[in-house]
Formats: C-alpha cells, structure tokens, sequence
C-alpha cells in the first residue's frame, strides 16, 4: 500500500495533479488489476446482498416514488439504457435514473454492508449506479467485478482515513469518488477523466448530517441514491471534456479546508501500489438485521438474554439498563445523539432503526429481529416495549471506543457491555464485541446465508422461478458476458407493482 498524505495548499502552491488525492484515486480506478478470487466470491456475496434489500424494499412509498421518477425518463442515447429493480427486463431508462431508483431499493431497509472506521459507510451503495452503467454499455461480469472492488477500495480507504462524521457531513461525500473511481474502472477510462469526475462528484455530493439526526425522514434513503446519480452525471461530463474545481480536497478553499478539519489538517490515505490487488472489501461487513451497523451484535447480545434470562426483557423486574459502547453508537444511535426522537414511540422507521435504546427494548422483548414487524407502530407504542425502552441508556465507553478504531482485525469490535439493575437489586453484566454474522462472529456469513438472506426477502415480491433464475446467474457474475449480464435484474412478481400508486410530480 502506499500512504498518501493530504493536507490543505494555498493556491499559489499550484499543487501538481500528479500529487492529489482525486488524482492517486483516479490511478487506482485505470489500473486494470485481476481481483482476486476471494475478492470476486465476495463481490458476487454483496451484488446478492443489495438484490435481496431491494426486493425486500420493492412497495416501500420511497421506492415505489423513486421508480416512477426513473421511468418516467426514456433510455439515454449511447447504449441500450437500463433496467429498474421490479420492472420487467424490457422497460428500461437512462443509466442515471436507474441509479437513482435502485440505490433508493437498495438501501430503503439498512440492510445491506458496512464499513467502519474513522467515518462509516455502506459501500454496497456503489454498486446500483455501476450496475445500472455496466448495462448501459454491454459490459461483462468480469468488467463489473473490477469496477465493484475498485470502487469499494475507494470507500473503504476514504473511511479509513477521513472523518466526515466529526464535521457534521454526511458519509455519501465518500461514496460519490468512490462510484466515480468504479465507474473509471469500469469504462477503462484514462485518469485524467476519472480525476475531473471525482472531483465534481465530491464537490456535488458534500452536506450535511441532518438526513441522519432528529426526526430521520425518507431522504436517508435518497441521499446515497442522489450520489451515485451525481456520479454517473460527473463522469458523462468528464467523458465529454469537462473539469472539475481542483484541487478538490486540498485547495485552500477545498472540502478540506473549510467542510473537514481546517488549514492545518494532515491526513494519511492508504491506496493500493501498482499492480496491487483490490481486497479492501473484505474488510466490510453485512447485515443480518435490519437496523444500523452497530446495532447489529447488540441485538444478536439481546436474542441470547431473551433466552437465557427472560425477566431483562419485564420492564416490572428492571430498573435500568445501561449500555457501555463506543463513542460512534453513543453519540449516533444512543442517548449521548440527545435526540428526544429516539425515545418518541411515533418516530420514523428511519429514526427508530438509529435508536438502540428502541432496538434492545424490542429485541429483548421478542428475541428477535424483523425488518418489518419489529419497526411497526403498533410495535413500537406497545406500553410495556415504551417502559422497558425508556429505562435504556448508552454511555461511552473508552475501552470500546477503542476497539472500534482497531486496525487489528482480531480487536476491531462494533458492539458493547450491558448492564442491567434489576428491581430486586441485583445486577447482570454481559457483553458482545461483534454480530454473529461477523467473520468472527458466532455464525459468519458465508454464500449460504446470503443465498437464505436472499430468499427470505425477496419471497413476498419475486417468484420462486425468477428468483432462482437470478440466483443462477448472478452466482456465475465473474463469467457472465456482454449480453448475459443483463439478467441481473430482479423482475417482481406479475401484477405486483401495478396496484401502487406514486402522486404525481414533474416528470
């Protein structure tokens, strides 16, 4: 890996192109390395993955508005178009709006990967406008694969390295480069041209984090939709000879200098050498709940005590339960937020799946995690849910904070310790560093349990013959060609999406 150090540069620097990040990104995207076979397995386990959320998300009123938008826009000249998850393979629209509705289907439910370090993202985000794009173009699967690796290399290196979070930014301004940098991989374009749409897709997706904060709204599942859109914008742009403000992070009116951490900021980017194989997926996670990352061992934590001790669950036998985690959950999805939301048995289903007070109430209560039922009205007002739920605090916790930003894999942890005081006053005390679903969880997930996943959610929405013929080839993706690759497309059941109903907009 080769360290690559950004920092803020007056203009009067004329900072070389040779020595910004946009540029070393742009690098990485033109060098056409094999991926790796493991690599490749688990670009296929996540192509699988953001399939099965949107499935799963195909009648949700965001989707369900997102895809009338997208086909409401007929196919763009200079391919063949592409195809909207739901839509029957034939009906197909410009490959930006195909980004725009599939990524809203893919991340409606938080669902899918994660990536966590010093900012978080869910760089599965990227892989609905390289998809859309690959279709457009009559790409292969194996142009594909490349372009997902290269594109989570990105993300995972940008999370690694700069915290948007601190600043109050929201993580899409990561993952509009890293779709560009994909993208670049993708069309095999030269770096010059990744490097301006990097550039443009960075300076058009940077705000702020108030699509994550209060009463979370619908546009949480738009906004990673809206920077992949902008992504495919940007490089159409840059194809076509368009610049973009440079230097982009570094300037001294950059994102940098005035959105990040100051004039005097220095951060280190580990970026892959030349020649050097993508494995930075490998380092991100799924999820076998639908709820925030960092909820994901604590509900695996609360299935257990459901189990083994039953009255934590009785808000009647307890007094308190305090959970001691890192500083990421408590500020984000615990009390240290401050947001009185996460406390409202009438909030969103957005702000409830970032509370955990909510999600250990309800998880301890069922002993189980439902993407659905476990987020309904009638779920969340349950009075004795609200009591239990309303005794539920988080902490920061020095120890798990630095788990969390562990380099060492064996000690990067995401989860936390409760504990409980109970009405007789005695006392329980547990703990889980990661999900089940960890690599070095209780039960990692392997192509199997993303093949179950698969099927669980796209049940209600996909028949069995459709779902089984996708499975088939989407499992084949590294050898798919040119004209196979279009069947990597999820068609919802007949009849299925003619009874929804989108109100009228512009388009």
């Amino acid at each position: 890996m080769i360290a690559h150090r950004v920092r803020v540069h007056p203009s009067s620097e004329r900072l070389a192109r040779s020595e910004q990040l946009a540029w070393a990104l742009a690098e990485v995207a033109a060098d056409d390395v094999p991926v790796d076979d493991d690599v490749a397995e688990m670009v296929v386990n996540r192509v699988l993955d953001d399939a099965a959320v949107a499935a799963a998300s195909l009648m949700r009123p965001p989707v369900v508005a997102a895809r009338a938008q997208a086909l409401s826009h007929p196919p763009s000249r200079g391919g063949t178009g592409s195809t909207v998850v739901g839509a029957a393979p034939g009906v197909r629209t410009s490959p930006e709006w195909a980004a725009w509705a599939n990524g809203v289907a893919g991340r409606e439910p938080d669902f899918h990967d994660t990536s966590l370090a010093a900012d978080y993202s869910h760089p599965g985000d990227t892989i609905p406008p390289l998809l859309a794009v690959a279709h457009h173009v009559g790409a292969s699967g194996a142009d594909l694969v490349r372009a997902i690796a290269t594109a989570y290399e990105a993300q995972v290196a940008l999370v690694r390295a700069i915290s948007l979070h601190r600043h109050k930014i929201d993580h899409v301004a990561h993952l509009g480069p890293a779709v560009a940098a994909g993208l670049g991989s993708l069309l095999r374009l030269p770096p010059e041209a990744t490097f301006h749409a990097i550039g443009q897709a960075l300076h058009t997706t940077t705000a702020t984090r108030q699509s994550r904060k209060g009463e979370i709204s619908t546009w949480k599942a738009y906004a990673p939709a809206f920077a992949g859109k902008a992504a495919v914008e940007a490089v159409d742009r840059a194809m076509r000879g368009q610049t973009s403000p440079t230097p982009i992070y570094e300037g001294e009116d950059g994102v940098i200098a005035w959105l990040l951490d100051g004039p005097e900021a220095d951060y280190e980017v580990l970026l892959p050498g030349p020649g050097e194989p993508r494995r930075a997926i490998l380092e991100t996670y799924t999820k076998e709940h639908s709820a925030e990352y960092q909820s994901q061992a604590l509900i695996d934590l609360a299935r257990r005590l459901h189990r083994e001790r039953p009255e934590v669950g009785d808000p009647g036998k307890v007094r308190s339960i305090v959970l001691h985690t890192s500083h990421h959950t408590h500020h984000v999805i615990g009390s240290g937020a401050h947001d009185p939301q996460k406390y409202d048995p009438a909030a969103s289903r957005e702000t409830l799946d970032h509370s955990i007070p909510f999600i250990l109430a309800v998880a301890l209560q069922d002993g189980a995690w439902h993407h659905d039922a476990s987020y309904t009205p009638e779920r969340a007002a349950r009075p004795d849910t609200v009591a239990l739920w309303q005794r539920i605090t988080t902490v920061e916790d020095p120890e798990w904070t630095r788990r969390y930003h562990a380099t060492d894999p064996r000690e990067k942890a995401f989860g936390g310790r409760l504990v409980v005081e109970l009405a007789d006053g005695s006392r329980l005390e547990e703990e889980i560093a990661v999900a089940d679903a960890h690599p070095l969880g209780a039960r990692p997930f392997t192509r199997p349990q993303y093949v179950d996943k698969m099927r669980a959610l796209a049940a209600d929405a996909v028949d069995e013959g459709e779902l089984e013929r996708f499975l088939h080839l989407a499992q084949r993706l590294p050898a798919l060609g040119p004209g196979e690759l279009d069947g990597v497309h999820l068609t919802a059941r007949p009849g299925l999406l003619d009874r929804l109903h989108s109100p009228g907009g512009l388009f």
